[in-house]
């Protein structure tokens, strides 16, 4: 991780993303909540090494659940308001161990209140929370659930993530999220959602970004082994494509790669 951090400095990015493996997973995800957790372990080793990093951190339970659900599971259901609480008390640890912005991303409804509540109440009025407000239930999740074995083990998330033909909720989940005190919000996935990307950046005026998510980058990295596409350009192109179509930040596993092409380009 800190090889990484180092490499993405050197080539000028504006940050990075964390997400948490822990070694091992429980019904409630309580590594989430440790200060000794993973995520907060990461996040106080990168701000030691490397303080002038933005360093963002994914809040969301999947990862640390047993189950791959997103909250604590009641009778096989999600029970959204006990969830609440999980996801406050674990963004206070990632604040406490220095994240720049804390980004939930499990879509349970009230988050963003309940997290802004909890860090304000604690003294981190100051960090920014990035909202994933427009996110669906998407089948280009796949490679990122496989490695982080955060598949469900039952069910799916449709109950909680966004129908991929309902546009109309997107913006009133974004405006929504903006209202609880979302400082900036994201549209997840990017490729197949441009048209949702314009509705949001036409709705609002807070900072937007746009996630380029494992299936979409394996898509193009598959196709270029094979021969059959120019990966560099397909790349280019497709993060290209999504700042047109509104976003102000494009989270991507192509990062270092863009920023190679574009130092390039730049000769």
């Amino acid at each position: 991780m800190l090889r990484y951090c180092d490499e993405i400095q050197e080539l000028g990015l504006g940050g990075t993303i964390l997400f948490g493996i822990p070694e091992s997973k429980d019904p409630t995800g309580s590594d989430a909540c440790n200060d000794e957790g993973i995520i907060q372990r990461a996040v106080r080793e990168a701000k030691k090494r490397f303080p002038d990093l933005l360093v963002i951190t994914d809040l969301c339970m999947c990862e640390y659940t047993d189950h791959g659900h997103c909250g604590i599971l009641r009778d096989g259901d999600v029970d959204n308001d006990a969830t609440l609480e999980l996801l406050a008390n674990a963004a206070l640890a990632q604040a406490r161990a220095g994240a720049d912005v804390i980004a939930p991303s499990d879509m349970m409804d009230g988050r963003v209140a309940a997290v802004r509540s909890a860090l304000d109440s604690a003294g981190f009025e100051r960090i920014p929370i990035l909202s994933y407000a427009a996110k669906f239930a998407s089948a280009y999740y796949g490679p990122f659930r496989q490695a982080a074995e955060s598949a469900p083990k039952q069910g799916d998330r449709k109950s909680y993530q966004m129908d991929p033909a309902n546009a109309r909720e997107a913006i009133k989940e974004v405006l929504m999220d903006i209202d609880e005190g979302a400082d900036m919000v994201m549209v997840k996935p990017a490729m197949a959602y441009l048209d949702i990307v314009r509705s949001v950046r036409d709705a609002v005026d807070v900072p937007l970004f746009a996630y380029n998510v494992s299936g979409e980058y394996s898509m193009v990295k598959a196709a270029a082994q094979l021969g059959w596409i120019n990966e560099s350009a397909v790349m280019m192109e497709t993060l290209r494509g999504i700042f047109r179509a509104g976003a102000d930040a494009v989270i991507t596993y192509f990062a270092p790669e863009a920023a190679r092409a574009l130092q390039k380009e730049a000769r």
